[in-house]
């Protein structure tokens, strides 16, 4: 999600700034802007969209300075405007930012500084800028120190000072930044990609570290200044692997990024004392949520499924009943929902047309309708102006991973929110919101596991036929299972919920159709064991999802997969993980277009 271009030396920076914003477009973004240190001013251009409007701004400029930042936006507070985009200003213009990250407690900074500056933005990135010009007193490395020794929230920063020509200040919270090291120029930028054509000598910041950044050296310390040593790491990928963080794919890039864009999601929006979530952005009072009668999900595809993890979390935890709609049914069926019915509108890129028209359809009908949504600015964000954002940053790959299970995780905050107003006690709360804190921690140990589970898809990547089960909260992660697999590997597959498999679809069942099946430690574990047995019994071949310690699971396993043991509800933000890393492999072992799989669109925008 957006992305940094920072350059000092002798070479002229705006080309290298400007070409370094082209290499960044893959992540995403909706403004960009440019700033340049000449003649002891700043030179500040700005503008809407493509990257193309900001280079015809600047075709009749000039600037020759050797001292430069840049930065593409994807906004998150505020529109998409040229005064919301960065480099941001304080100080008269003396000092300049360019900044990626969320700043938490933005307002109260902001109330606390507004009485002393005028803010032309909306945005948490002003705030920045101005806290850093507040503490400004002949050192910018000081001041920006004691600025984010203030601030909560995530932050890749750059920073500029016109009475520092010679001075580039960058600071890494959760967002990354790596300095390119040449000789007698430096190059800082989100990710490798832009430093590539120029050097392949980089050193990568750390949480919690500043550089102080001159022609001559580098210095890097902590918010205390104490001085860090750091290495140098010689970079061999290309501009294209470099994109995808040394990837192969987007898709594997993102699957890994799970547990990083999950904190993201969650970040800001607990209250432990109070064992609840803190859901900014709602159209409902609380009054009005307790008198709630229906809870509605409107979704496709992945969303979908994601939706359906969300009904078992709201009628368990609020009691309320919650139906999950595909959007391009819910309006030609005429659904009954009123001034009692909640509705939640979930699209990663808030553009798909079915769920616009269902979202529309609600609307007219007096239901309250929130957004669950990736894209900030999109129409369904616009169309309803309430909701959340689940800030997974862009998703470049068609098949959606890291994009599901924020939804789920913000599906889950919202069903703690409700039950918490209605029927779950402060202890329950408490102890939900600590195990979803736990949940980066259990899908890095799941990730750790990819090499095993590469092996494992090697051996079924041959079938022509698969079946995905799962019961309870775990039926949707064997429909997404199924999905994945179906989109990028071309295979056929069914999704089913265990029990049903009795109904009808046994009879497919073979030594050519291998079954895939949820097994983790939970109230329907035995009846879900007997579902698999059945299976086995008919001569299919079965891959098992386990939790960790479990030796009863291999008895009917040919392969297994383990996963850390949380609560049920929160099972589908593991459980899903390595079947993503299944269908990917197998997909990669075909020879598949992982990516850009056929027939596919990553936004669906027609009906």
């Amino acid at each position: 999600m957006c992305g940094i271009v920072g350059y000092i030396g002798n070479k002229q920076a705006l080309p290298i700034l400007v070409q370094g914003l082209r290499d960044l477009e893959y992540r995403g973004y909706d403004s960009a802007g440019i700033s340049i240190l000449e003649d002891g001013k700043l030179q500040r251009v700005r503008a809407v969209g493509k990257i193309d409007n900001l280079v015809s701004k600047l075709k009749d400029q000039n600037y020759p300075g050797t001292l430069g930042i840049s930065h593409t936006r994807w906004a998150t507070h505020g529109g998409v405007t040229e005064e919301n985009a960065h480099p941001h200003f304080a100080l008269d213009g003396k000092i300049a930012i360019v900044h990626n990250g969320i700043i938490e407690n933005y307002r109260e900074l902001k109330k606390k500084l507004e009485k002393k500056v005028k803010f032309i933005s909306q945005t948490d990135s002003e705030v920045l800028a101005h806290l850093i010009g507040s503490h400004y007193k002949g050192s910018l490395a000081d001041a920006v120190r004691q600025a984010l020794a203030e601030v909560r929230g995530t932050y890749g920063l750059l920073a500029v000072h016109t009475d520092h020509p010679d001075q580039i200040i960058a600071a890494r919270l959760g967002s990354p930044l790596v300095i390119g090291v040449a000789e007698g120029e430096y190059f800082i930028a989100s990710d490798v990609t832009p430093m590539l054509a120029y050097t392949k000598q980089v050193t990568f910041l750390d949480d919690g570290e500043v550089a102080e950044i001159s022609r001559e050296n580098v210095r890097i310390s902590n918010l205390k200044d104490e001085l860090i040593t750091k290495g140098i790491t010689q970079i061999d990928w290309d501009q294209a692997k470099a994109q995808k963080g040394g990837y192969e794919h987007f898709m594997l890039k993102e699957i890994m990024e799970q547990p990083t864009v999950f904190e993201d999601a969650i970040r800001g929006r607990i209250n432990m004392e109070e064992g609840t979530a803190v859901l900014g952005g709602l159209n409902i009072s609380e009054d009005q949520m307790r008198e709630l009668k229906r809870i509605m999900i409107i979704s496709g595809g992945t969303a979908y499924y994601a939706g359906l993890v969300g009904k078992y979390a709201f009628e368990r935890l609020a009691q309320i009943p919650c139906e999950v709609d595909f959007s391009s049914e819910f309006r030609y069926r005429d659904p009954i929902c009123d001034k009692k019915t909640l509705v939640y509108a979930v699209s990663q890129s808030g553009e798909t047309a079915d769920t616009i028209m269902a979202v529309r359809e609600a609307k007219r009908k007096g239901a309250h309708v929130r957004g669950i949504i990736n894209v900030v600015g999109s129409t369904i964000a616009r169309e309803i102006g309430a909701g959340s954002y689940i800030h997974a940053g862009p998703e470049m790959a068609v098949a959606s991973t890291k994009a599901y299970t924020n939804m789920v995780a913000l599906l889950l905050l919202n069903a703690i929110q409700l039950g918490r107003l209605k029927h779950v006690t402060q202890a329950t709360g408490k102890r939900m919101l600590e195990s979803l804190l736990q949940i980066p921690a259990k899908m890095n140990e799941i990730l750790k596991q990819a090499d095993e589970i590469k092996a494992i898809a090697k051996k079924y990547a041959q079938y022509k036929n698969f079946f995905f089960l799962g019961r309870g909260v775990n039926y949707p992660v064997a429909l997404e299972g199924s999905l994945k697999l179906k989109e990028i590997s071309y295979i056929h597959s069914e999704g089913y919920a265990g029990g049903e498999m009795k109904h009808g679809p046994l009879a497919l069942v073979s030594e050519e159709f291998p079954v895939v099946a949820i097994l983790t430690r939970n109230q329907l574990y035995e009846k879900m064991k007997s579902n698999i047995q059945e299976a086995r019994a008919r001569g299919a071949r079965t891959l098992i999802i386990a939790t960790e310690g479990d030796i009863e699971a291999a008895e009917v396993a040919d392969d297994i997969i383990f996963v850390p043991k949380t609560m049920e509800l929160l099972e589908p933000l593991l459980n899903t993980i390595p079947l993503q890393l299944f269908a990917y492999y197998i997909a990669v072992e075909l020879g598949r277009d992982v990516d850009r799989p056929r027939n596919l669109a990553k936004s669906v925008t027609v009906e």
